[in-house]
C-alpha cells in the first residue's frame, strides 16, 4: 500500500468553490470553467475538485491547496477552457516552465498570468509534488475524467517525502483551528457592511448626470422640433408672396 501524509491542519488551506473527497487521494482534478463535473470526480476517487477561472489568484489557490497535502501527485485539468483567462494553458505552463522572477508564468497566454503571492519555491515544490499532469482540457465527458482518475490512483507513487507546505494568500487563507464551518479572509470582513454615504453619494451623482442628459436631450428635441415648424412657416410665406401677385396677374388679364 502507499505511502500517505497527514495534509496541513484545516486542509484545504485556501477558500473556493471545490469538493472535497478522500485526503490520502493521489488525484487532483481542476474543471476550468465547467460545472456538474466536481461530484462525479470526488465519487471516482478524487482528493479535490473544483473549478478555476483567473490565471492568477484562481491559480494560486490551486497550488496552495495541492502543496498542502502531500498525498497528491497527479493533477487533472478538464472542463471547458476559460476564454481571456485560458485558465487550463496557463496551469499547464505553470506546471511545465514555472514563473519568471517578475512573477510571470512562463510561456501562459491568459491575461495577468501572474503569481503575486506564490514564489518560485512553493511553485517549485508544486512542480516536484505533481508527478503527472493529465490534461483533458475542453473535456466534459464525466466517464473519459473518471477513467483518467482511476488511471492515476492505479499509478500512486505515496505521498511526497517532504511535509505538506502551507503559503499565505492575501484574502484566501482560511485560518488554522477555527470551528468548521466558519471561515475568515484576512483583511477581509467576514460580514461586509455597505457604506451607505458613498452609494447615497453616488446615486446623487447619477441622478444629476441623468438629469442633465436629459435636460440635453429635451432642448435638443424643442430646438429640432422649433427647426421643422420655423421652415413649413417659411415655406408657406413664401409660396404665398410669390402664387399671390401670380394670381392676381392672371385675374386682372
Amino acid at each position: 500500500m502507499a505511502n500517505k501524509k497527514a495534509p496541513a491542519a484545516g486542509w484545504p488551506v485556501a477558500n473556493g468553490e471545490y469538493v472535497v473527497g478522500n485526503p490520502e487521494s493521489c488525484v487532483a482534478v481542476v474543471t476550468l470553467g465547467s460545472h456538474g463535473l466536481d461530484q462525479a470526480a470526488i465519487d471516482a476517487g478524487a482528493a479535490i475538485s473544483g473549478p478555476c477561472h483567473t490565471e492568477n489568484l484562481g491559480i494560486e489557490k490551486v497550488v496552495a491547496n495541492y502543496i498542502s497535502n502531500p498525498n497528491i501527485r497527479f493533477m487533472i485539468i478538464a472542463g471547458s477552457e476559460v476564454q481571456g483567462h485560458i485558465t487550463g494553458q496557463c496551469l499547464k505552463a505553470l506546471y511545465e516552465n514555472g514563473i519568471g522572477d517578475d512573477g510571470g508564468i512562463i510561456g501562459a497566454k491568459g491575461a495577468i498570468p501572474f503569481m503575486e503571492n506564490v514564489g518560485k519555491e512553493p511553485v517549485g515544490r508544486f512542480q516536484k509534488q505533481i508527478v503527472e499532469c493529465v490534461n483533458l482540457i475542453d473535456v466534459e465527458d464525466k466517464g473519459k475524467i473518471t477513467e483518467a482518475i482511476k488511471n492515476c490512483i492505479s499509478k500512486d507513487p505515496g505521498a511526497l517525502e517532504e511535509d505538506a507546505m502551507v503559503v499565505e494568500l492575501e484574502g484566501g487563507k482560511k485560518v488554522a483551528g477555527e470551528e468548521e464551518g466558519g471561515l475568515m479572509i484576512e483583511g477581509i470582513p467576514t460580514i461586509a457592511e455597505p457604506d451607505i454615504e458613498s452609494i447615497t453619494n453616488l446615486n446623487e451623482k447619477l441622478e444629476y448626470k441623468v438629469g442633465l442628459m436629459t435636460r440635453d436631450i429635451g432642448l435638443a428635441s424643442g430646438v429640432q422640433s422649433e427647426t421643422v415648424t420655423g421652415l413649413m412657416y417659411g415655406a408657406l410665406f413664401a409660396v404665398a408672396l410669390i402664387g399671390i401677385p401670380i394670381a392676381l396677374k392672371f385675374l386682372m388679364g
